[in-house]
């Protein structure tokens, strides 16, 4: 699960970048930093012909089953699923972050990053529902690094492997079976449970 992320567009010239660039293509449309939110428009890398741009698009496929948003899809079913396959064949996208937050068992708010840089890019794929692009991001099986929190966490690419994901059909089944790298937690503060 992944139910809100983060962007800081003062800790990374990559998402500093793509958001001059939309900035350019998208005059007049808004979009948000800091904590993101599910149904906020924001900033995501797609496919156009050979290049890797950005774009703005709105976090959540709408759920015709009841209210609210579809705003994860399970990597290891998508393909199975008519709401997500026609999307993994030909609309991939990468979303760009600082981290993204899970909570615990005790409610508590935790902030997963990478160790070894400034940004997340998280797979993902979307749609065009009434006129109005939407991304979902694509989840899998939690590694060690956060297991003990959730037992879902996004799916997470590296920067060699961004072209790849966006442009190789041949790759997209390995990469929906791939573990993703090991991430470092913050919290605001931890609940410590003695034994007695």
């Amino acid at each position: 699960m992944c139910g809100r992320y983060y962007i800081d567009d003062e800790t990374s010239k990559e998402i500093e970048k793509i958001l001059q660039n939309i900035d350019k293509k998208n005059s007049g449309k808004s979009y948000k930093t800091g904590e993101i939110f599910p149904t906020e428009t924001v900033p995501i890398l797609v496919a156009q012909k050979d290049d890797m741009v950005p774009d703005l698009l709105t976090w959540g496929f709408p759920n015709s089953k009841s209210k609210g948003v579809i705003i994860n899809a399970r990597s290891e079913t998508a393909f199975d699923k008519n709401m997500f396959q026609e999307s993994l064949i030909s609309r991939r996208c990468i979303i760009p972050a600082n981290g993204f937050y899970e909570w615990n068992k005790n409610k508590e708010k935790i902030y997963f990053t990478q160790p070894d840089s400034d940004i997340i890019y998280m797979a993902g794929v979307y749609n065009v529902f009434n006129k109005e692009s939407r991304f979902v991001i694509l989840t899998t099986n939690a590694n060690d690094s956060i297991l003990d929190v959730h037992d879902r966490m996004p799916l997470i690419l590296q920067r060699e492997e961004l072209h790849s994901w966006l442009f190789d059909n041949n790759r997209t089944q390995d990469f929906l079976k791939q573990v993703p790298t090991i991430l470092e937690r913050k919290s605001e503060y931890q609940q410590i449970t003695l034994e007695f």
